[in-house]
């Protein structure tokens, strides 16, 4: 097993691509391995991507009220939890969001809306605050508002939109388990409409949900095949009232492994620490950035983050530099 570890990374960097067998083997390493691990995960990610760190931040511009039923969700209207639903914010809100995100230091800004599609009305108003942001806040805009169409998707790129963040969570095969109110398919299909219009896509998974090492390994595969451009890693946080409130199955040396496991199948996809990092990861929150090169900073959906401060400090002391748009967008505002 030593010897199959130590060379991962000069055979990734070669642009050896890793079989499904050797994913499930990487899954499956002894604890006491996963330092070395992580070394080669790192190599990689510093290869491509240097010792450069992305924030990003999002503003839940509107809450619950979901006819969806995904399992580990507190914003399902199927569920009992105690979440605060409320529509589709006001555009000032989505600006003074956007504007937060650029105090904390976030080089992206994602406006994100509950249910499985946003209206059409919904993308509009949308699309007229991305306008007014792109024009004035030095940050880029992405937006997560479930299924879209063409059409839509080409109106939120017009207004200065360049990524959607649409997740597969899980792979195909273990999706049924988890949500039953819309089919995997369906997502699949919608990232290839992100890809077609020419948008960047944001595509993730949500990891301690009752997966199999096969599902994990088959949605790193799923992604490499479809090129993604960034993959945020989300660790369960069992939620009262949802289906999935008693699962506890993540260990922070199965996170480790997850991580790296999708940096040596994705190399050139930028890897997000997203939600139940600080809960699942724990003491080795340091080391799980030595194979990602960003994080969300400010919170996430429906549960708070760390204070953002902490996470600057984390990469300051890593000895890695932050990524910002402000110098080089008051540079071609004046130009």
């Amino acid at each position: 097993m030593e010897d199959f570890i130590k060379n991962l990374a000069e055979r990734v960097l070669s642009g050896d691509k890793l079989t499904r067998e050797e994913g499930l083997r990487i899954l499956s390493i002894p604890d006491e391995l996963v330092p070395e691990l992580v070394r080669q995960a790192s190599t990689v990610r510093e290869a491509v991507f240097g010792n450069q760190v992305e924030f990003c931040s999002l503003i839940n511009a509107k809450n619950g009220a979901c006819s969806e039923d995904c399992s580990f969700c507190a914003q399902s209207s199927k569920y009992p939890t105690p979440i605060n639903a409320y529509s589709l914010v006001p555009e000032k809100e989505m600006i003074e969001g956007a504007l937060k995100a650029v105090s904390i230091n976030a080089n992206r800004y994602c406006i994100v809306t509950s249910g499985r599609r946003a209206t059409k009305e919904e993308v509009e108003q949308i699309a007229s605050a991305v306008r007014k942001i792109t024009e004035s806040v030095p940050v880029k805009v992405c937006v997560s508002i479930g299924s879209i169409d063409e059409e839509d998707l080409k109106l939120l790129k017009e207004a200065g939109v360049d990524r959607v963040n649409h997740n597969l969570e899980t792979s195909e095969r273990h999706f049924k388990n988890i949500v039953t109110t819309h089919p995997w398919k369906e997502r699949y299909e919608t990232i290839k409409k992100i890809q077609s219009v020419g948008l960047s896509t944001c595509c993730g998974g949500i990891f301690g949900i009752g997966e199999t090492d096969e599902d994990i390994v088959d949605l790193a595969d799923t992604y490499r095949q479809l090129g993604v451009d960034s993959i945020p890693m989300n660790f369960l946080i069992p939620i009262p009232g949802t289906p999935l409130a008693g699962n506890r199955q993540l260990t922070p040396q199965k996170c480790l492994k997850i991580i790296s496991l999708f940096r040596l199948f994705n190399p050139e996809a930028e890897l997000r620490l997203c939600g139940g990092r600080e809960q699942n990861l724990r003491e080795f929150h340091d080391t799980a950035m030595e194979v990602a090169n960003c994080l969300m900073a400010g919170g996430y959906l429906t549960r708070a983050g760390r204070a953002p401060g902490k996470d600057e400090e984390m990469v300051k002391k890593m000895g890695r530099k932050l990524i910002k748009r402000r110098e080089s967008f008051q540079k071609a505002s004046i130009g």
